[in-house]
């Protein structure tokens, strides 16, 4: 990298500090810090939204899939409407007319505190998960391209978001992303522009047409592979989480001026994320013609995974590789100085999700933890400090988690696996309540404990023998830890009510 492709760099990190310093000025109180009083418009909201889906996981791990396999998973993408049309019918006005800006305080008021400490123990180590992931994903691709240690590079990114998500709280949170869903996008178009100048579109269209590449996956009822079925239903359970339940978003529900504009925000996210999905996707499939019809050029990359991954060079594949064939190509094909530009791009893409996160968190801890069981009775002000102090820490969680991540094959599948082991149990006891107003308090906590026994089970399936393995892909452990919690307590129940 030049000097101006750093300066350029600078310049991003320190605007995003002066954005956080300048709403600082009014994140005088808890309420501001976590709901910017309720004063951010639709499009704003539905930018923010979308930000946090376009994170590193899919700028890096979208082109990885697609260059290394195929299109199966965009299906994930195509989930996300009904998702959406589901929450915004049900979930934002049961939030919006609830009077806690946490999303898990109503699990207690239905089920006991088990219910509601569960639940923010699943968000909290989702986040964490989230935030370990990005960090990694991020520090691979400024290491290629710089060759800055991996560990001071998720330091360093760790530090800027938590000084401006500390001093701006949920607002700067929101208008980061609002400018950080802009430049990522931007970012996107430019790499694919820069390919499209090399490869004829129908060159790539040949050649992925060879390759199967644009297959979505196997339409037949198969549920032990990744097959379009799998995905699409993993992808509806997740993002009904997503919209549903995570704190992440039903807080920034609150930072809406009404109802309405809150689920227009939700739609919002939906028309924005789901063609640049498509865009990315794209550029996985693109680079992998680039690369087919230039092989000489990525010889190197293939020579340091060979060294890396002790597999001979014969032996390498587009999978062995594929997180980190679009850093590589930043690094030899792109401009010095747009360099600068895309290398933004790509931090805006994490740091956005990460901040939001970190945000929430801290509203979590705050709300349904500190003021739960360590001191009800405390005032704005100092309700403002223990969520300053809730971030630091959280901040520094997920640094850690990014540094023990450093060395993971698939960018995509280590946060699948990671967010259907937590998702699963917060959706179900969700659900559970939401749906089955009947369900007592004992029947839910003996559904809930059967839904952890199936989700361990079949998260570590691949550590026991094969005779106890469960017969699904591993993408299914969402689907299958919900609705095992919906139908135990529903079972349950009626046995109780027999006896």
């Amino acid at each position: 990298m030049t000097t101006l492709d750093l300066a350029i760099i600078g310049i991003y990190l320190l605007s995003m500090v002066g954005v956080g310093i300048y709403f600082s000025q009014r994140n005088r109180n808890s309420e501001q810090f976590t709901t910017a009083s309720g004063q951010i418009p639709g499009w704003a909201l539905g930018l923010s939204f979308y930000a946090t889906f376009l994170s590193a996981i899919t700028f890096l791990g979208d082109p990885g899939k697609s260059f290394g396999s195929n299109w199966n998973p965009f299906v994930f993408s195509l989930s996300i409407p009904l998702a959406a049309w589901v929450s915004s019918k049900l979930f934002v006005p049961f939030y919006r007319n609830g009077q806690s800006v946490s999303a898990y305080s109503h699990l207690e008021e239905r089920f006991g505190a088990w219910a509601r400490t569960y639940a923010m123990l699943c968000f909290i180590m989702t986040q964490l998960a989230r935030m370990g992931t990005i960090f990694y994903g991020l520090a691979l691709t400024i290491n290629a391209l710089s060759g800055i240690e991996m560990p001071l590079i998720i330091i360093i990114a760790g530090l800027v978001i938590i000084l401006y998500t500390v001093l701006g709280g949920m607002e700067a949170v929101i208008w980061t992303e609002v400018i950080q869903a802009i430049l990522k996008t931007l970012g996107a178009l430019m790499i694919l522009g820069l390919i499209l100048n090399q490869v004829d579109i129908t060159e790539i269209w040949a050649i992925a047409q060879r390759d199967n590449k644009f297959s979505l996956g196997t339409f037949q009822p198969e549920f032990n592979t990744s097959s379009f079925w799998v995905i699409l239903l993993y992808g509806f359970f997740i993002n009904l989480t997503n919209f549903g339940v995570d704190q992440n978003y039903i807080q920034r529900y609150h930072t809406a001026k009404n109802t309405q504009e809150a689920a227009k925000s939700i739609w919002l996210c939906v028309l924005y994320y789901v063609p640049v999905s498509f865009l990315f996707f794209f550029l996985g499939t693109a680079l992998y013609a680039f690369y087919d019809l230039n092989p000489g050029l990525i010889v190197e990359l293939k020579q340091h995974v060979s060294e890396e991954k002790n597999i001979p060079l014969g032996s390498i594949k587009a999978v062995d590789y594929a997180d980190r064939v679009l850093p590589y190509f930043m690094k030899t094909q792109i401009p010095k100085g747009l360099l600068g530009l895309l290398l933004a791009a790509l931090l805006s893409a994490g740091m956005s999700t990460m901040s939001s996160g970190m945000n929430s968190s801290a509203t979590v801890f705050l709300k349904d933890i500190y003021l739960r069981y360590i001191q009800k009775d405390l005032s704005p002000q100092k309700q403002l400090r223990v969520l300053h102090i809730a971030t630091i820490v959280i901040g520094c969680l997920g640094i850690v988690f990014g540094i023990s991540m450093i060395g993971v094959k698939s960018l995509l599948d280590v946060w699948w696996k990671l967010s259907g082991i937590f998702a699963g149990g917060m959706l179900g006891i969700f659900l559970l309540g939401f749906i089955a107003k009947k369900v007592s308090n004992v029947a839910a906590k003996i559904a809930a404990f059967v839904g952890v026994i199936i989700i361990a089970w079949m998260s570590f399936k691949d550590n026991l023998p094969e005779n106890l393995q469960i017969p699904l892909d591993g993408k299914m452990t969402v689907v299958v830890g919900t609705l095992t919690i919906l139908l135990a307590g529903t079972l349950v129940q009626q046995i109780l009510k027999k006896r």
